[in-house]
């Protein structure tokens, strides 16, 4: 898979939607494997739209690389080293057994961050993207509702609360990730690919995060107290979950054959 595209100009470029389309399919990845399992009709139904969604947007930022940089399917996803996707390692983070309140923690930290990401690609100078960006918003903007809604919900239960608590305290280190950067990171910014920095954008994360989590009586880890999780996910590094979720999601790919180049049969087979 190429590194980087050949014109230093447009590598930003190349670099923010790799994270972006890596972002969105790999989460969701994970909520089609609530798929009958949520625990009511009705939430098992809206979060099947919200992983059409975040698979269409993956499709989105993945048609822009074929379009612009040359890219083939195959070498996004199918055949793609694990090692070079730059997804955040929150997304890719397997859910407990049941957990419902931990997917609906880890939506709340990870749409905020997409809210926040996307106004700062709305006027992108890289102008195929700064197009698409309007699409997406309205749909993340369902999906942070959703996630608040079922945060209150739970919270508002003894027992729940403390599984939403759990989450918090497991989740919120890995979604400091969010905001690791990627290559070209500077250039990202400086050329105007994106409007503003990462650090702005975790800083206004967790101006938002922070108290709406303490509002529901939530504690949230001290971020400069955290430690860092070993995998950070923009440079590479993943946790031992997401060998599994890579393996599973080619699996399909692989046992048809597609990997193998296609041979016309001989009339003596």
């Amino acid at each position: 898979m190429p590194r980087a595209s050949p014109d230093r100009d447009l590598a930003p470029a190349e670099a923010q939607l790799l994270r972006l389309a890596d972002d969105e399919y790999v989460l969701g990845e994970r909520y089609t494997e609530w798929q009958i399992f949520a625990p009511t009709p009705e939430s098992d139904l809206a979060l099947a739209n919200v992983a059409q969604d975040e698979f269409g947007h993956a499709r989105l930022y993945y048609d822009l690389l074929q379009e612009e940089f040359g890219y083939e399917e195959r070498d996004l996803l199918w055949e793609r080293d694990p090692g070079e996707f730059l997804h955040s390692p929150l997304v890719e983070l397997e859910t407990p057994e049941g957990d419902w309140a931990d997917t609906v923690v880890r939506g709340y930290l990870y749409d905020v961050a997409e809210r926040l990401r996307l106004d700062a690609l709305a006027d992108s100078s890289f102008g195929p993207l700064a197009d698409r960006v309007p699409k997406v918003q309205g749909e993340e903007d369902y999906h942070r509702e959703h996630a608040q809604s079922w945060l209150e919900r739970l919270t508002g239960s003894e027992d729940a609360h403390r599984r939403v608590q759990d989450a918090v305290d497991r989740l919120f280190p890995h979604a400091l990730s969010l905001f690791a950067p990627t290559r070209f990171e500077d250039e990202i910014v400086e050329s105007g690919v994106r409007t503003r920095t990462l650090a702005e954008l975790r800083a206004d994360w967790l101006d938002e995060v922070v108290p709406y989590l303490e509002s529901q009586g939530l504690t949230v880890p001290e971020p400069g107290a955290v430690e860092r999780p070993d995998a950070v996910g923009r440079d590479g590094t993943h946790t031992a979950d997401w060998a599994a979720l890579h393996e599973a999601f080619t699996a399909t790919y692989r046992e048809l054959g597609f990997d193998e180049p296609a041979t016309l049969r001989s009339e003596n087979a």
